[in-house]
């Protein structure tokens, strides 16, 4: 499902189903100190219902499951959803494909919220209402991210600059240590109780670094298939010239916590 703003990319379309196969296979690479962050706030863990919204493809509840919850995955694309019940087999979890803003869960349903990688995806004025609604009272808005650090990493920086070759109108480079942004319409209902950033070194091959760029919004998710096609092969030789067969890339992690009021 393609997916458009016109604050993202220039308003160019991009539709993560196409990158799906990818992102199974190259986005799952959230360190355990990424998780012990959530598990250290007392969320997401025995007897909470947790809600995991653009769930992409289960990577939060497929990795937290193990702690107790009882997890809930929705995500806009059937695709994302289709790779998130493979790799969720076995594992209690529940899947919908449903966007943000129309998913009609019963009032009072979790006592987390959760939103990995995808907040600022969202139509927060339409979205919002509904999260009030089916959190529980206490309950709580979970947002979580991270990124890796072109401006301290050559291999990092190089590889922005071809996906900006071949997708001048991406958005997703040049990013730096900053607290996550919460839209101003969460204040009424909402009150921030939490926010942390901290330094994350990730490990890569040349193959898996790729993988990880190809699944990117501004490649896999963008482009025609002979410009992935293109730019893979361009990618695969710059990372020959300049990187290790492994080396680390750094990254941040950034968490920010909501109290339902």
């Amino acid at each position: 499902m393609n997916i458009a703003h016109k604050n993202i990319d220039g308003g160019k379309a991009f539709d993560w189903g196409r990158a799906s196969a990818d992102y199974a296979l190259f986005r799952d690479i959230y360190p355990q100190e990424f998780y012990d962050k959530i598990i250290n706030r007392n969320l997401c863990v025995s007897g909470q219902n947790v809600l995991d919204t653009g769930t992409g493809t289960g990577v939060l509840p497929r990795h937290m499951h193990r702690y107790g919850a009882k997890w809930t995955g929705t995500d806009i694309s059937e695709n994302q959803i289709e790779q998130a019940k493979i790799l969720s087999a076995g594992m209690d979890i529940d899947y919908h494909t449903v966007s943000a803003e129309n998913m009609d869960f019963p009032d009072c349903s979790f006592d987390v919220i959760t939103a990995c990688q995808c907040f600022f995806y969202f139509n927060h004025e339409q979205a919002m209402p509904g999260f009030f609604r089916m959190l529980k009272p206490e309950g709580r808005i979970l947002v979580l991210y991270m990124a890796w650090l072109p401006f301290e990493d050559n291999i990092a920086g190089a590889s922005e600059k071809l996906v900006l070759k071949y997708n001048p109108a991406w958005s997703g480079a040049g990013e730096t240590v900053q607290p996550i942004v919460i839209p101003g319409c969460y204040h009424e209902l909402f009150e921030p109780v939490y926010h942390e950033e901290y330094p994350l070194n990730i490990h890569f091959t040349r193959e898996s670094w790729n993988g990880r760029m190809k699944a990117c919004r501004g490649i896999g998710a963008s482009l025609a298939e002979k410009e992935i096609a293109a730019w893979e092969q361009e990618h695969m030789k710059l990372l020959a010239e300049i990187a290790p067969p492994e080396f680390d890339i750094p990254h941040y992690g950034a968490i920010a916590e909501l109290k339902r009021k």
